[in-house]
């Protein structure tokens, strides 16, 4: 912490800055009001010891300009005058006072209680503060504040971290944010699509070859992120040679001789359950703990209140601009309908029902009913004649022992949910499909049956 320490007296300046030493605070010492003032503004300390008597004026002068700086510092004001110019220091706003004489011991603790105590003051303001985004997110609610606070901490380590939640959520954007806000910055960040490597194909992806001179993804992402997409979709097999990457920190390419360090941040993610994958004997056991060191859960759209409906605006004026349309708004029945449908496809669902709009909607108020048209995916309701045929084709197979195989799936999942006492994420991972499946049908159900 950067310490400013104004005193008249040199001799003095030099006794408490060696007083300081070892104490981890960065010291400077002035013996003027005037190069005081100079080194708030220019040099921006955050503690200040403070003589209230100098050569060029009262010392708490200084006291006012930085009460007006963005990052108050703290301030421990020295007086050898007795109370009545502690009492003058507080009233203005010091942490602290320090009448003189005072030994070593006493200095050190005085200072390093007001920058515990400042340093504490400036969490408490900065949990405080809703932000509404972090990098690439977006988001307001006390769900996204909990995703905020983690990918800041993650990005000051280099843990593996495994992010999970729905498809849609937006996963790879947590990985990006990590990544941005890493030291890891400047240096790649690469995408592995693990749902689309097939056994055979992981190790020449990761690895590369030597005998056709292609690098792989792990050395394409060399000092930066190295992002596995889906990491549960990994057969078996894939897995153990995953698990060796992150358990030695090296790696040989296909046909090479030797091993290669793997100078790379691994962040994986997933839309399934990993302790369920694991207990189902899908995921190995040795790499869920590898990658369960810091674990993030991106919250469901659903989750997430008054946030779906800032993304909405946010993405109106985004994708308006990308079309060249102009940016429309929208009427209040449509941010109702928009905030309280249940978007099982996530975030990437509303992307694509604003996109729908703009590109369908000429008007300049986007209304309740043209949201509901596109999310149902109809652009009348049908009518009760047709709703009658329907019932009757229904009951005219039932007749002859067959059902519709949309019919059967539904059986088999109102019973599945039932059976689970309500949890559709439960009833999810014994029918081995992702939640967000079973929020999409029960949709489309309700649509079919108004």
């Amino acid at each position: 912490m950067k310490t400013l320490i104004v005193e008249d007296s040199a001799t003095l300046c030099v006794v408490y800055s060696q007083y300081l030493d070892g104490c981890g605070l960065d010291v400077m010492a002035v013996e003027t009001l005037a190069d005081a003032s100079a080194a708030l503004t220019e040099w921006a300390p955050e503690l200040i010891l403070l003589d209230i008597e100098l050569p060029d004026g009262d010392g708490l002068e200084l006291l006012n300009n930085a009460d007006q700086m963005s990052h108050k510092p703290a301030v421990v004001a020295m007086t050898g005058h007795g109370s009545g110019h502690a009492e003058r220091a507080i009233k203005q706003g010091a942490a602290d006072f320090l009448e003189k004489p005072f030994d070593a011991a006493r200095l050190r603790v005085t200072l390093l209680n007001s920058a515990e105590k400042l340093k504490l003051d400036r969490q408490v303001r900065r949990l405080s503060i809703k932000r509404e985004h972090l990098g690439p997110l977006l988001g307001g609610s006390s769900a996204m504040q909990t995703v905020f606070d983690t990918v800041e901490s993650l990005a000051g380590t280099v843990a593996t971290a495994l992010v999970m939640g729905e498809s849609g959520t937006g996963k790879e954007l947590v990985a990006r944010a990590i990544h941005q806000l890493s030291a890891r910055a400047p240096e790649p960040f690469v995408l592995v699509d693990c749902a689309s490597l097939a056994p055979d194909q992981v190790e020449r992806a990761l690895f590369g070859t030597v005998e056709t001179g292609y690098q792989g993804l792990v050395a394409q992402a060399k000092n930066g992120t190295l992002f596995l997409d889906e990491v549960c979709s990994l057969s078996y097999e894939s897995q153990s040679t995953l698990l060796r990457l992150i358990q030695h920190g090296a790696y040989r390419p296909v046909g090479g001789e030797h091993e290669v360090a793997a100078e790379v941040r691994i962040i994986a993610s997933t839309n399934r359950d990993p302790l369920f994958e694991m207990q189902e004997g899908r995921l190995r056991e040795d790499l869920y703990y590898r990658l369960h060191v810091v674990p993030l859960r991106m919250p469901a759209l659903r989750e997430r209140g008054d946030d779906i409906l800032m993304l909405a605006e946010h993405m109106l004026a985004r994708i308006a601009e990308e079309e060249g349309r102009e940016a429309a708004a929208l009427e209040s029945a449509a941010a109702e309908v928009l905030r309280t449908y249940s978007w099982p496809g996530n975030v990437r669902q509303l992307e694509n029902t604003i996109r729908q709009l703009i590109l369908m909607e000429s008007a300049a108020f986007i209304q309740g009913s043209s949201v509901s048209r596109i999310i149902t995916g109809t652009e009348v309701a049908a009518s009760q004649e047709e709703r009658g045929q329907r019932v009757t084709s229904r009951e005219v197979i039932s007749d002859k022992g067959i059902e519709p195989l949309w019919l059967t799936e539904r059986k088999v999942i109102e019973a599945a949910i039932e059976a689970c006492n309500g949890s559709i994420n439960r009833a999810a991972r014994y029918l081995e499909v992702a939640p967000s499946t079973i929020y999409r049908k029960i949709q489309s159900w309700k649509a079919q049956d108004a």
